[in-house]
């Protein structure tokens, strides 16, 4: 059976903006590090400032923050939710 397998990536804040969507899903073959992801997601978007809002967002994987670990080292797997939150500012 060949069932689309999906990532769904959400924005928040300025990354939305940037995006110009909310969420979108990509569809993988598979498994993914986190590096090919954004490089998908940067491929999507390619006119505007995407790229560097995403460099300075927190990542979350589910309810996991990504943290400090290597984007490369780091897999997003088909069913996983992305989400990208720029910093807020305020306080």
């Amino acid at each position: 059976m060949n069932e689309t397998q999906v990532i769904r990536v959400r924005y928040w804040a300025a990354a939305r903006s940037a995006a110009g969507v909310p969420e979108e899903d990509i569809d993988v073959p598979g498994p993914l590090s986190l590096t090919e992801l954004l490089a998908e997601v940067v491929r999507r978007h390619p006119d505007g400032r995407l790229p560097d809002v995403l460099r300075a967002c927190s990542v979350l994987i589910g309810d996991r923050p990504v943290s400090s670990s290597d984007p490369a080292a780091v897999v997003v797997a088909p069913g996983d939710t992305v989400e990208f939150l720029p910093p807020f500012a305020g306080g």
